[in-house]
């Protein structure tokens, strides 16, 4: 089985198209505006859910390289999902990048989003480009997983991201980080903006092919 988020590695380009996409809404609209938004750099949603529940079942048996889910859905909600998830045991999926949407953002929805262990929080409406960016963002997060009591999941602490290295995977960027953490390296967030940018290139470039 692949490390968590493989299909997202660093590499000439992300590989998107075959990131195994999970999208989780119990709005249909909601759910048909996050495909489109992915849809327009070219990733395919492979689960579309609409509880909590049924994204459960999938992910004991199928690794997923990215989640969307939406924050507020009635029984478990968005956050509960995303805390299980963390808390699972699961490998990889205890560990996947979780992109969290919501329409209205409150504070202390901030504040649950945080702790649930989710790695970024968008609002609706957003366009494929505003979600391309946290994409690539949570691709490149390399904080060190924690768990610090009831918590679980990436460093509350935001540092920027840095490229995975040559034939690095995701689990050993992290475990990188962590060394880094510890001896008090930096990291150089130019080099994530750079990728964004080479990477909307190429899209543009197989469009216009």
């Amino acid at each position: 089985m692949s490390g968590y988020g493989e299909n997202l590695r660093d590499s000439a380009v992300f590989n998107l198209t075959d990131a195994v996409t999970m999208v989780v809404d119990d709005s249909a609209f909601g759910r048909e505006l996050t495909a489109e938004a992915l849809r327009g750099f070219g990733v395919q949603i492979k689960y579309s859910c609409e509880s909590a529940q049924e994204a459960m079942a999938i992910l004991k048996d199928q690794p997923v390289d990215l989640l969307l889910v939406d924050c507020e859905m009635p029984g478990m909600d968005g956050c509960e999902l995303v805390t299980w998830i963390r808390r699972s045991g699961l490998d990889p999926n205890a560990y996947i990048p979780i992109i969290m949407t919501a329409g209205h953002v409150r504070k202390s929805k901030l504040a649950a989003v945080r702790d649930c262990g989710a790695n970024f929080l968008i609002t609706k409406p957003f366009s494929a480009a505003s979600l391309l960016e946290r994409v690539i963002w949570v691709a490149r997060d390399n904080r060190p997983f924690l768990e610090a009591g009831n918590y679980k999941g990436p460093d509350r602490r935001r540092t920027p991201a840095k490229p995975l290295r040559e034939g690095e995977r995701r689990a050993d960027m992290i475990a990188r980080a962590a060394r880094d953490a510890t001896m008090g390296l930096s990291e150089d967030e130019s080099e994530l903006e750079a990728a964004a940018a080479e990477l909307e290139a190429e899209i543009a470039a197989s469009r216009g092919r």
